[in-house]
């Protein structure tokens, strides 16, 4: 039987389990594949769980987008390109060795997700946070042509500006926001990152990564301005339908 699975640090909040598990049922291929929670707590244990499991592939979430890298034998040109994975083969040789392949996902989810939103107007937009989801979501909007800054706590790279610095002037010429960090996740809901929402228009897309609630308080607040909401639930859906594929075919290779 087949084993896929999610490898991260703490996994209460994670979808992907059940969203597999359904899928098999439906594809009824429970009884073939099985997909499991990897939770590790630190990344360097990371080929004793592939040696124990032995699985042909694993999603990855956080914090280990880019832990990992160091580990992977080889990386796909979206991930070279990005920095971060969050989907990785294992090819296994006869002498009971493996190699590690990883791949970037979350930029196709990111990229089928946003198209259907995208307006003219949209020519720049800010990042909240610099991790492995923010890097993924850079490389989509630069493909698209839109201008990109990260919102960090500390900047440390000429792109990125502190939150306390995201004023009126900055939303006025920034219209596409998305939260890429896990501020409002399960189960801290009531938390959103700190911007000065009342300056928002009907002219911002607010888009948040965060599935779980399904509108997390940076959309609310956004929308009680007029601004379009978008949740991560559509990314997650496709990023997980490429990532499968990218499994089927190992598979049967």
């Amino acid at each position: 039987m087949p084993i896929i699975g999610l490898l991260g640090k703490s996994l209460q909040h994670s979808f992907s389990k059940a969203y597999f598990t359904k899928k098999f049922a439906d594809l009824s291929l429970d009884k073939d594949w099985s997909y499991l929670n990897f939770e590790l707590s630190k990344i360097e244990d990371i080929h004793q769980l592939i040696a124990q499991y032995q699985p042909v592939g694993f999603n990855v979430t956080i914090p280990y987008k880019e832990a990992i890298l160091p580990y992977l034998d080889e990386l796909d040109e979206a991930a070279q390109i990005i920095g971060a994975v969050n989907t990785v083969v294992v090819k296994y040789t006869k002498q009971n060795t493996f190699t590690l392949k990883g791949y970037n996902t979350d930029a196709f989810g990111f990229h089928q997700s946003i198209k259907p939103f995208l307006e003219p107007h949209h020519e720049r937009a800010l990042l909240l946070g610099s991790g492995g989801a923010a890097k993924a979501v850079q490389y989509v909007l630069k493909n698209y042509g839109i201008d990109v800054r990260m919102v960090v706590r500390k900047p440390f790279a000429s792109n990125h500006i502190a939150y306390e610095d995201v004023n009126d002037y900055v939303l006025k010429h920034h219209l596409l926001i998305v939260n890429c960090t896990p501020v409002g996740m399960y189960p801290n809901t009531n938390d959103c990152p700190n911007l000065p929402y009342e300056k928002l228009t009907a002219q911002h897309l607010l888009i948040d990564l965060v599935y779980n609630p399904i509108e997390t308080q940076f959309l609310l607040r956004g929308k009680q301005q007029g601004a379009t909401a978008l949740n991560g639930l559509t990314m997650l859906h496709q990023q997980a339908e490429k990532a499968w594929e990218i499994f089927q075919t190992t598979v049967s290779s």
